[in-house]
């Protein structure tokens, strides 16, 4: 295991966070696939209340049955086979309910921060097939950084401005910016209009966006680095030995006194 000094894990900090700047590590989503921790838990969220559901409707069939046949009398040949049916009948039924419901333009900047990043992700990845790729490929960006953000709008207050200007740039710019170009018609996204085509001016308006998602996770970040960076010096100075004390020690152009040529009380007791 390799150990690192504070200084080497404030760099690693901020090195990681420059990595974010650009974009990240995260490859595009492939299609059908979630674009951020968020969406992906709320799809998951689904798929376990449908297999509950499943569980709970089979249960239910199979104890019915057997109530039936303790009762009235044996099931036999079509009564097994009501059964089967039933059995089969639920699980289609509740294999596709309930759904993913996609949030409305309106409900993305409600909630607290996480649930609103998950309904921002899951709302983009409903709009994302209709962008042209290179639009696709910054909305897969953005489900990584609406990710960090989330991060680190836990245990901020609505009253906070830092919140405010969220729910403006998350719950309002980037679905806005999109649905606009949605309203242009498919067969003019491609034609050019003012020097720039629909599909040029969806991904700048983007990628401009993305950057101000990414500005604002770095101003929140900056402050907990901060709190690292001085969390890490009193580290140094509480445990990190005599270097560290020298360190905090003023210097005042007055050698300390060797204390190594000071006799001991017992040479002092063998003198006399």
């Amino acid at each position: 295991m390799v150990y690192e000094t504070p200084e080497q894990q404030l760099q690693s900090a901020k090195r990681s966070l420059a990595t974010q700047r650009e974009g990240g590590t995260h490859r595009p989503a492939p299609r059908g696939n979630s674009i951020g921790k968020g969406s992906a838990e709320l799809k998951m969220k689904s798929l376990l209340k449908r297999v509950r559901n499943i569980a709970i409707a089979v249960v239910a069939i199979w104890i019915g049955a057997g109530i039936f046949s303790a009762v009235i009398g044996p099931l036999l040949f079509w009564g097994f086979m009501a059964m089967l049916l039933a059995t089969g009948i639920a699980i289609a039924l509740f294999a596709s309910f309930p759904k993913v419901k996609v949030p409305k333009r309106e409900e993305l900047k409600l909630g607290n921060p996480q649930q609103m990043v998950a309904r921002t992700e899951l709302w983009l990845e409903s709009q994302r097939s209709a962008l042209p790729p290179s639009a696709q490929v910054i909305v897969d960006q953005l489900g990584v950084q609406l990710d960090a953000l989330g991060l680190q709008l836990k245990g901020l207050g609505d009253n906070e401005p830092a919140m405010a200007e969220v729910r403006e740039l998350v719950g309002e710019y980037i679905p806005e910016t999109i649905d606009n170009y949605r309203k242009i018609p498919a067969h003019l996204r491609s034609e050019e209009y003012a020097g720039k085509t629909a599909d040029e001016r969806l991904t700048e308006s983007l990628t401009k966006l993305s950057g101000e998602v990414d500005r604002v996770t770095r101003r929140l970040a900056e402050g907990a680095l901060d709190d690292l960076a001085i969390k890490s010096r009193y580290l140094e100075y509480r445990y990190g030995g005599a270097e560290a004390l020298e360190d905090m020690m003023p210097d005042t152009g007055v050698p300390l006194p060797d204390f190594s040529a000071i006799p001991t009380k017992q040479a002092r007791e063998q003198e006399r």
